[in-house]
């Protein structure tokens, strides 16, 4: 029992958190992964308007309503 518990102690002691960032590296890394995340959205984005434009893709409601706004004109009937 003494061996175990010095073992724990020892385990412990040694380094308790071996992975600690600083603030400069952390906002770094955030900085990074917002840029990805922009970067993937606005292709995302280019390629659903080329999708769109070339007719392989419908649009959704919100899509039609500002690209094609006359079908939502009810003063026409």
């Amino acid at each position: 029992m003494g061996a175990e518990i010095e073992a724990q102690e020892n385990k412990a002691s040694q380094n308790p958190r071996p992975n600690r960032i600083t603030e400069a590296q952390f906002l770094s890394w955030k900085r990074q992964k917002d840029a990805d995340a922009l970067a993937k959205r606005d292709e995302a984005s280019r390629k659903r308007a080329e999708d769109i434009a070339s007719g392989t893709v419908q649009m959704n409601g919100r899509e039609l309503f500002k690209h094609e706004p006359w079908v939502f004109d009810d003063t026409r009937y």
